[in-house]
């Protein structure tokens, strides 16, 4: 059973006729042939399908197999290549999911090579430069390739709304000023759920009829939540810029709003952080810590009811979370340099 998805992997591609390269009419394999020439890959299928799988074979006789589906006559190309071979430099149209099923891959991504192990993913955005190295070891690797519709659809769905889905949906849909990738890697038991998936996604597009549109992008759905919520990922320098100010932004909108009883033990749990990597941030972007942050809504909060309600203090600083009034009394002279008497005044 741990074998599955590797040996319905090695039937798609043995389910195919070999065809040499003058009939590859999607140019699976490109190897290099420039170092500056970047090819433009298009979305392959005619658009009503919301996902095609590109499924490459490496083995350590230096062959590579690959196929696409779904096709209506399915075929796959065969190579032998030299030792530090690639494929040409290339760009997508459309977003890239890779994932390694067995052994190890490598790419180069914006120029820089990225590792990927086995259960680890890839998600390329669109325009992002990066080719691929041709390794003499054994190893499984499907390309997703999204449409653009398709993936806009799965991102704005409500039950998708993970931080990290957030992020996704910011980053690869509205940054376009970045080009950029996300690399994934499971939690513990997380891939188990994850080879499920692309199994069952595999084997609709090798069997495509008339419902496998539907249950396609339910299967995609799924993929993406299990990034959501199972995997680490890292990503470029800009986008931990982007990814920190949106991480921030939506834990402090958080805290605003429930500033009274907020705890970072109830942050991490909510979030899925760690207290001191908030704590470093938080830091970077106030000046402050999280008691000094959550203490300083809450006066100005205290302020803005001394001068705009009537009130009685003694309620005003329960209201704002403190049960002990004569620390409330303290800190807000503090803070102001005036008891808040003299504010209302």
């Amino acid at each position: 059973m741990e074998k599955y998805l590797e040996h319905q992997f090695d039937n798609i591609i043995e389910n195919s006729n070999l065809v040499s390269d003058e009939f590859d009419t999607f140019g699976l394999i490109s190897m290099e042939y420039s170092k500056h020439v970047e090819e433009k890959k298009t979305y392959p299928l005619d658009g009503t399908q919301p996902v095609f799988a590109v499924c490459w074979k490496m083995d350590r006789n230096r062959n590579v197999y690959s196929t696409l589906r779904p096709l209506a006559m399915p075929y796959y190309v065969s190579k032998r290549f030299p030792l530090g071979s690639k494929t040409q430099l290339h760009t997508h149209d459309y977003i890239e999911l890779g994932y390694v099923i067995s052994g190890t891959f490598r790419q180069s991504i914006l120029g820089k090579e990225v590792v990927f192990n086995e259960g680890d993913l890839c998600l390329i955005d669109k325009n992002c430069v990066h080719q691929d190295y041709l390794d003499e070891c054994d190893a499984r690797v499907v390309f997703l390739g999204i449409s653009k519709e398709v993936f806009s659809e799965i991102m704005n769905r409500k039950y998708a709304n993970d931080r990290i889905i957030q992020f996704l949906q910011s980053a690869l849909l509205q940054q376009k000023s970045l080009l950029q990738y996300l690399h994934f890697k499971p939690y513990e038991g997380t891939d188990v759920k994850m080879r499920e998936n692309m199994s069952s996604l595999l084997k609709e597009l090798e069997n495509f009829d008339g419902a496998s549109d539907l249950i396609c992008r339910g299967l995609l759905i799924r993929i993406f939540q299990l990034l959501g919520t199972g995997y680490d990922f890292s990503l470029s320098r800009e986008l931990k810029k982007a990814k920190n100010w949106l991480f921030y932004e939506e834990i402090t909108d958080y805290i605003k709003v429930n500033y009274k009883s907020v705890s970072l033990e109830e942050l991490c749990e909510k979030f899925h952080f760690q207290q001191d990597y908030f704590a470093r941030l938080l830091k970077k972007q106030t000046g402050m810590t999280f008691i000094g942050y959550v203490q300083d809504i809450r006066l100005e909060e205290a302020k803005r009811l001394l001068t705009e309600t009537d009130m009685a203090v003694e309620d005003i600083s329960e209201a704002v979370g403190y049960q002990n009034k004569g620390y409330f009394y303290r800190i807000f002279e503090k803070k102001f340099g005036c008891t808040p008497a003299k504010m209302r005044k």
